[in-house]
């Protein structure tokens, strides 16, 4: 069965976005751009919220941009066949490969897992993730904390008053800086 991953940048007090919305702090150096691109070449499809969505839309054109270093090209290259599926009940249409649900998050990763594929379901997005989470449908959180305190905004994880046991299957540490973080939820064997 394919495995869902919730995968972001974070900030090493929590949050997904600033207190402003910004996301400028997430600027990643080289080393951990390279990283994320091999990452996105494991994924089949991607599954995001509006917000998401529109910060990503850029990626769509960035092919276009003749400024455009190596990494991005490649990132372009790999982020616009990629399937994506955006949750929203604002948006009245997406654009590239991208198709549009207005609910159903459960249902869709259910129609998803039982699909051929060896890729995981990537999920981006702290409310979409956080109803996923509820369902028990978050098998690995994949976590880049960057080195910065924001101070507020959105959070990486739900605030529901839940317990997930998770596993540490891997760390990294770039330039002394940047840390991944990957754990497996630990679920139990049913009898």
């Amino acid at each position: 069965m394919r495995s869902v991953t919730y995968s972001m940048g974070v900030s090493l007090d929590g949050y997904i976005v600033g207190p402003d919305g910004g996301i400028d702090w997430t600027d990643p150096d080289p080393d951990v751009f390279r990283f994320w691109i091999e990452e996105i070449r494991k994924i089949d499809v991607h599954l995001m919220g509006r917000r998401l969505y529109e910060t990503m839309l850029y990626w769509e054109t960035a092919d276009q941009d003749p400024s455009l270093g190596e990494d991005e090209q490649e990132w372009t290259a790999l982020w616009k066949p990629l399937p994506k599926v955006v949750f929203s009940t604002t948006l009245s249409t997406v654009q590239g490969r991208a198709r549009l649900l207005s609910g159903g998050l459960a249902e869709e990763i259910r129609r998803l897992r039982a699909e051929p594929g060896e890729g995981d379901i990537a999920i981006g997005g702290a409310t979409l993730a956080a109803e996923a989470a509820a369902a028990d449908l978050i098998d690995e959180y994949q976590i880049m904390v960057h080195p910065v305190l924001v101070g507020g905004g959105i959070p990486f994880f739900a605030r529901e008053e839940r317990r997930v046991d998770l596993e540490l299957v891997e760390t990294r540490t770039f330039n002394a800086k940047f840390v991944y973080l990957r754990y497996r939820v630990a679920r139990r064997a049913e009898s």
